[in-house]
């Protein structure tokens, strides 16, 4: 069954969202970087046995046939080594997997493009390839890679041949177990994978048998059959017609189908999820040592009602601690957590103070600007209000806090939302003004400026923001 690509970006945030989305990579997701197919692998291989690839297309018993004929799986062990030990280019639909924040991956791939780029991420990878790894767990791990037919480094154990499926149970019982668990509880994106392959196949029978129509929701991409692919009408509406009946066979496995024109649609559609998930974590800047017509105590029940607020929608709240203000967002997201939310601190509200102690200007200026960098990196909405600090060589002034600037420089270049309270003054009017003056990269705001340069009401702006974020 066809589903849209709004619906699988909308559903699979919201499941990256609750921490129930995992990946299963397929040899598509890695033939971007350089890395051949099961085709391409068996290419040279069935060629020894005199066998035309293009004529085949039972892939499994290719491979037999060369196990078979060598007498030994030496050939076939060598050919994985040369096929995946390759230079490859860079691939981002692998980076954008590994930015996600999702713990689960899933692999039929030999070759080690997922963890390694999880570690580019700076994420602790604990990666399982043999059946006795499933029994250990890596300590402080962030992701868990399930390589179900082997690695690259391992090319023996790979699983390739009609013999290696047939014993699978008997060398990797835990695999299948683990899998029925991850594709009962979780929702899977699946990415170049063509459902040909057995082990899947047996696992979505076995769960289907037990669970009938009570499946979980998954999703797969398929590049749609195209017209300028076949010279022959008869060749197009057959294969047309086959890709219809497929998805519609996948989806009594709960699995739906997007279907793309051509593969770099996909790239789009994991560009628009990872900016969706972005967008679930808002980042409040701002600091104050004046007030100004606003008074403390309504400063800081705007910056309180405003954070109660987004954790009440299921926002995450992301705050650099700014000095008079962020007290009270951390009481207004914590009022929200302890009353609603089961206490679940974690998954609402992010606390980035700033490190303290450096007394070179130059060093600290380097490592605020690295670090605001850092903090806002995984947001994807910033609001700002006030911005303003005591002036470093006469206290007695007031300035616009150049700290809270440069929050609104790199949030912009994060393309993230910006929401400016002008009406709180300082630093939040002057980034509302630029704003205005550049209004066709805002237009999201058009009919707010109003109300965000001049309204001092709480209940109306935390309306507003509130109004902002959902859209």
């Amino acid at each position: 069954m066809e589903v849209l690509r709004e619906v699988l970006i909308k559903k699979f945030t919201q499941a990256i969202r609750e921490g129930n989305a995992g990946i299963f990579a397929g040899a598509g997701l890695s033939r971007a970087s350089g890395y051949v197919d099961w085709k391409n692998l068996l290419r040279p291989l069935a060629k020894n046995v005199k066998l035309d690839i293009e004529k085949e297309k039972d892939y499994l018993s290719v491979a037999q046939y060369c196990r078979n004929e060598s007498g030994s799986r030496g050939s076939i062990n060598q050919e994985i080594l040369n096929a995946f030990n390759a230079e490859v280019g860079e691939n981002e639909n692998v980076e954008i997997i590994a930015r996600l924040p999702i713990s689960t991956y899933w692999t039929t791939n030999y070759d080690k493009l997922i963890e390694k780029e999880l570690e580019k991420q700076n994420r602790k990878v604990d990666v399982k390839m043999d059946s006795d790894q499933l029994s250990t767990t890596l300590a402080n791990r962030d992701a868990v890679v399930y390589k179900m037919h082997g690695d690259v480094d391992h090319p023996a154990k790979a699983v390739l041949t009609k013999d290696d499926y047939v014993l699978y149970d008997n060398k990797r019982p835990l695999f299948r177990t683990i899998l029925k668990g991850d594709l009962i509880s979780k929702k899977l994106l699946f990415i170049g994978f063509s459902f040909e392959d057995p082990n899947l196949d047996y696992i979505l029978g076995q769960i289907h048998a037990l669970l009938d129509e009570n499946v979980a929701e998954h999703y797969c991409f398929f590049r749609r059959v195209q017209e300028s692919d076949y010279d022959d009408d008869k060749d197009y509406g057959y294969e047309k017609a086959r890709q219809e009946l497929r998805a519609k066979d996948l989806a009594r496995y709960g699995i739906q189908t997007v279907f793309v024109d051509d593969y770099p649609e996909i790239t789009d559609i994991l560009r628009d999820i990872e900016s969706a998930v972005k967008r679930n974590n808002v980042l409040i800047s701002g600091s104050a040592d004046d007030y100004a017509g606003w008074g403390r105590d309504k400063a800081e029940e705007l910056a309180g009602k405003i954070s109660e607020a987004l954790v009440k929608n299921n926002f995450k709240i992301t705050s650099g601690f700014g000095l008079g203000i962020g007290s009270s967002v951390i009481n207004g997201a914590l009022t929200e957590i302890y009353r609603n939310k089961y206490k679940h601190t974690d998954e609402y509200l992010c606390l980035r103070p700033f490190p303290q102690g450096i007394k070179d200007a130059t060093e600290r200026q380097k490592v605020f600007t690295q670090y605001r960098k850092d903090m806002i990196s995984d947001t994807g909405v910033a609001i700002f209000l006030f911005g303003n600090k005591k002036d470093p060589t006469d206290s007695s002034k007031i300035i616009n806090a150049p700290g809270c600037r440069e929050e609104f420089s790199v949030a912009r270049d994060n393309k993230n939302i910006i929401i400016p309270i002008g009406s709180t003054g300082f630093m939040a009017k002057e980034i509302f003004d630029e704003v205005k003056a550049n209004m066709d990269d805002y237009k999201y705001l058009e009919k707010y400026m109003d109300a965000l340069e001049t309204e001092n009401n709480v209940d109306k702006l935390v309306e507003i923001v509130i109004a902002i974020v959902k859209e």
